[in-house]
């Protein structure tokens, strides 16, 4: 069961530490995917909520206006940091279907990255902007292993398919391959079905911290016990070099098959003893 409240902001848009995102915009606190590996599941610090990530959503109500006079045409501006804009409450609430009518005539370019189909729904909506493109995040082209990691999200299918229909539609669009689940996800597969519908493909390396860390460990050592040890030595011990080699073949992989890519692999530092 997912608590829903209604929240007041006096805006939707904060500025961003992210490399690619000078202001993100999050029509929502909290997210009802239940990801078992997000990473957004730190804001539970500020939220307050007693229920568990993923069980929780706040639909923002401001009663302002967007200026989006301040924004440059240099600046970027990303829906959805810390939560997924088009979840399937967004069918109900419509937030962001509002945010956008009122970016329309914004000179900054804009950016959606999410897991669901639903975005489909706005086509029309982004067809009329000047600068935007679409990410749509995917991991896997197996459709059991997105259910039990990512369970209250579109299917494979229907991911890839949005992304069909958007590129048809001429918005720009984008795959971010994340996370990247060790000995699990095949990235050449992924690129290889995805290559002819995205402008480029993101790679973002599975980061486990915090109270994620040991839910999927717990997940590995259930459904490939087998991996078990590799996930110990790679998350407890923080021996990088399996990222590191990675990261190497993706960028060689990519280049020789001219899939324009950007890489946002972290590596932890190895504690000196």
């Amino acid at each position: 069961m997912i608590k829903i409240n209604k929240v007041k902001t006096n805006s939707y848009i904060t500025t961003s530490k992210l490399p690619d995102a000078d202001y993100v915009i999050n029509p929502y606190i909290g997210c009802p995917h239940k990801c078992i590996y997000c990473y957004a599941e730190f804001m539970k610090r500020f939220t307050n909520h007693k229920e568990d990530w993923g069980d929780f959503l706040d639909v923002k109500v401001c009663d302002k206006p967007i200026n989006f006079s301040k924004f440059k045409e240099t600046d970027s501006i990303l829906i959805g940091s810390v939560t997924d804009a088009y979840n399937a409450y967004e069918s109900k609430y419509k937030i962001t279907q509002n945010i956008l009518k009122s970016l329309i005539d914004c000179e900054a370019p804009i950016e959606i990255l999410t897991k669901s189909d639903l975005v489909l729904r706005d086509i029309e909506i982004l067809k009329q902007f000047k600068k935007i493109r679409v990410g749509i995040s995917l991991n896997t082209l197996d459709d059991d292993f997105r259910r039990i990691t990512e369970p209250r999200v579109s299917s494979t299918e229907k991911r890839i398919k949005a992304l069909e229909i958007l590129k048809s539609e001429g918005i720009s669009t984008y795959l971010f391959m994340s996370p990247i689940f060790p000995y699990i996800t095949d990235f050449k597969a992924i690129v290889n079905r995805l290559k002819d519908i995205v402008d480029y493909t993101c790679f973002e390396n599975l980061n486990l911290r915090a109270a994620y860390l040991p839910r999927v460990l717990n997940f590995i050592k259930i459904n490939f016990p087998d991996l078990l040890e590799s996930y110990n030595k790679l998350y407890l011990s923080k021996d990088n070099s399996y990222w590191q080699n990675f990261e190497e073949d993706i960028k060689e992989y990519c280049d020789k098959n001219r899939v324009p890519y950007k890489m946002y692999f972290y590596h932890e530092k190895i504690k000196k003893k």
